[in-house]
């Protein structure tokens, strides 16, 4: 499809320059383009199995991080960070997450931290305080927030509602 819409500009090329000729070009370039398009997203429909790995990689290396001293010391990592670990560009982790979970790559982190911090809430006694560094907050308040954006309530409504 492409070296025959590539085969139609190079005629059209020689055909000489009239009124229509810039017209065409860029219809056909366009032409091109959706093709490319179109053959990038397919691999996320046809790689169904291998993408579905990266997934199951991804999660092993959030909770690898997540139990390690790099949460509380460094924070939430990185979407350069994550993309770097499992071999991929950013960009392309972001459209496959977002083609098999429907969220971007720091909703899909943001959850994955949440189920963390539900854990901790129901299972220990940590103050909020403390759960919200040990997860790599430097601020409490900023754990707060996005927590109850997450959840709709309070970590301490949470935790209130084991008990």
């Amino acid at each position: 499809m492409i070296s025959d819409t590539m085969q139609h500009i190079a005629h059209e090329y020689q055909s000489g320059i009239d009124a229509y000729t810039q017209d065409i070009f860029l219809a056909h370039i366009e032409l091109v383009l959706t093709y490319c398009e179109q053959f990038y997203q397919r691999q996320f429909i046809t790689r169904k199995l291998a993408n579905h790995q990266l997934l199951n990689r991804l999660e092993e290396l959030l909770t690898a991080y997540f139990k390690s001293d790099d949460l509380s010391n460094k924070g939430m990592p990185s979407i350069q960070y994550i993309s770097e670990q499992l071999h991929i560009s950013p960009n392309y982790l972001s459209r496959l997450l977002k083609t098999l979970t429907g969220q971007s790559t720091k909703q899909f982190v943001h959850d994955k931290l949440m189920d963390l911090a539900k854990e901790k809430l129901s299972t220990t006694n940590q103050t909020v305080n403390e759960i919200a560094y040990a997860l790599g907050f430097e601020h409490p308040q900023s754990f707060s927030k996005l927590f109850k954006s997450k959840t709709k309530l309070s970590p301490l409504e949470f935790r209130h509602s084991f008990h």
